[in-house]
């Protein structure tokens, strides 16, 4: 039984190669798509973000700053990242710029108080206690602006958190209706390969935002009203 020719032979290669090409441009189209729809809103956020963050001296108009939870350490004590949020918001509050802080994180497990460890850390700051207000189902950023506005009666805030999270934050709190500015928190250098995991966790959690925001807008853990400010913000 004779076998293929080279004539035959030279067919199925240039048949297979073809084939090869096709599913490279195939890959490439998949990941340039992939990039810009995870991409594109992260620029977005950039963009919109920009003129919406300020130094503490030049923040001015809000009557509450807004602390995103951070996690805390295994002994209950708040984390690098979550002190620079707390004391940020302790530095604006000295300054005048804010007459109360919302401190808002998650408080599900009985051994986890991310809002309680954030209260004793701006107390050592020397925050009087009144001026400090605790929102115990902040899970999310989305959770967190979306109770500023409909539990706490929030009309305006700056929002209180890192470079690499501030735009996702302006974003989701102004895209549920609630006007916000923000200011960094970053005081320290933080662990190059913790910024890198930070950026790259950011691009499809913004994603996310956009979907909840504008689209899928989901119901958070909300309760009865507890307006910081009776009557007026």
């Amino acid at each position: 039984m004779r076998g293929p020719t080279k004539s035959g032979l030279s067919k199925i290669l240039t048949f297979l190669i073809r084939v090869l090409k096709l599913l490279l441009n195939i890959v490439i189209i998949l990941i340039i798509a992939a990039v810009l729809v995870l991409g594109i809103p992260r620029l977005i956020t950039e963009i919109y973000a920009r003129p919406r963050t300020f130094s503490i001296p030049d923040v001015t108009g809000q009557k509450v700053a807004i602390v995103f939870g951070a996690g805390l350490m295994r002994d209950g004590t708040p984390s690098s990242v979550l002190k620079d949020r707390v004391s940020t918001a302790a530095d604006l509050y000295f300054a005048g710029k804010v007459q109360k802080i919302l401190m808002s994180g998650d408080n599900r497990f009985e051994y986890y108080n991310e809002p309680g460890a954030m209260q004793g850390y701006a107390l050592d700051l020397g925050v009087p206690a009144e001026d400090i207000v605790l929102d115990y189902a902040g899970r999310r950023t989305y959770d967190t602006c979306y109770r500023a506005k409909q539990i706490f009666g929030l009309t305006e805030a700056v929002l209180v958190t890192q470079q690499f999270h501030l735009p996702r934050a302006i974003l989701t709190c102004n895209g549920l209706g609630l006007p916000a500015v923000g200011v960094a928190a970053d005081k320290r250098e933080y662990h190059p390969a913790a910024r890198d995991y930070w950026q790259l966790r950011e691009i499809p959690a913004t994603l996310v935002a956009f979907w909840e925001v504008f689209v899928s807008k989901p119901l958070p853990v909300l309760g009865d009203p507890e307006p910081i400010f009776l009557g007026h913000n």
